[in-house]
């Protein structure tokens, strides 16, 4: 019988549970996955504590990606035979051994990638490309900083703003992290405890400021942020995990600024076109090696609580998976 982690009351990672569920009847047109590995993402940790936007009833599973093999197709399924290597793409429920979907929430494994490194792929460098190409406007030449530049999505967006042709700082916690974002392309690194980065920022642009900020933290980043940006400069809201932002409108008015807001999946279910062209170019840059997530720690499944923790108390470089027998 496969094992799913299971939310039945709202709270830390410890309140999670490991049950045997039996498997779900297939329906015509579905596809059961048994999965190899999933990611472990901010929005799992905040949607069983119970503070994220999207609330499934309890009990419930969380995880929004996982990868893994096709062991049963229905009827009417043209797309995905049994075998195939697949990334599958959920508002939650990745956490479990076994899935069953729909096809179109099946992309397929890059053939550059192993199980862990497809699990991790999509919702961080699908939220990045988003950010950066749909929301930002991303152009070559300018400059781009990247807060949290060490986290899964921070770092997918230091390697994206490469490709794009931009100049990238990116500024992060500790040595180690920073050493992480050098090799996936940053020009210029910020720690953020040897100076404050918005001093560092006007220093390296020769105080000029940067022209997109990439903000996964909030709090007084997003509030120094506004300090260091050029004319024109935008400013991507990816998420709060320092805390909620306040903007110094004048700020923002005297530097002609725009400050977007970023909901990837959110994006996609609006206008499905934005997922494909997405898409087309994630897959097509993972095969061609510009494009691999940085899976700091693969953890057994067993041991959900302490590889959610790793998010939580900041100690991943890039992504965490969990990893199934």
């Amino acid at each position: 019988m496969p094992r799913a982690i299971v939310c039945r009351e709202l709270g830390p990672p410890e309140k999670l549970s490991l049950e045997d569920l039996p498997p779900r009847p297939l329906a015509d047109g579905e596809v059961r996955v048994t999965i190899r590995a999933a990611g472990i993402n901010f929005p799992d940790i905040l949607m069983a504590a119970g503070e994220y936007q999207l609330k499934p009833e309890l009990p419930f599973t969380p995880g929004v990606e996982a990868a893994g093999d096709v062991i049963e197709a229905g009827a009417g399924v043209t797309d995905h035979a049994v075998g195939d290597r697949v990334i599958v793409r959920m508002r939650f429920g990745a956490y479990a051994e076994e899935a069953v979907v729909a096809p179109s929430q099946l992309t397929p494994l890059p053939s550059t990638f192993d199980y862990a490194e497809g699990a991790t792929y999509l919702a961080g460098h699908g939220t990045a490309h988003h950010a950066l190409v749909d929301r930002g406007k991303l152009e070559p030449g300018e400059t781009l900083l990247v807060h949290g530049a060490g986290g899964g999505v921070g770092l997918a967006a230091v390697e994206i703003g490469k490709l794009l042709g931009a100049t990238v700082i990116a500024a992060a916690s500790t040595e180690e992290k920073l050493a992480v974002a050098r090799a996936r392309g940053a020009d210029h690194l910020v720690l953020y405890a040897r100076e404050p980065f918005r001093e560092a920022v006007k220093r390296i642009t020769d105080g000029r400021g940067v022209d997109v900020v990439f903000d996964p933290v909030g709090g007084e980043v997003f509030e120094n942020s506004v300090r260091c940006i050029a004319w024109g400069a935008r400013l991507l809201v990816i998420g709060f995990t320092g805390g909620i932002g306040l903007a110094r409108t004048n700020l923002i008015l005297m530097k002609g600024a725009s400050v977007l807001g970023v909901r990837a999946g959110e994006a996609v279910r609006r206008d499905p076109r934005l997922g494909e062209a997405r898409m087309a170019a994630l897959l097509a840059w993972a095969e061609q090696g510009k494009l691999r997530p940085n899976v700091s720690h693969r953890i057994r499944f067993e041991d959900y609580a302490r590889a959610m923790r790793l998010l939580i108390d900041r100690k991943a470089i890039g992504r965490v998976a969990l990893v199934m027998n």
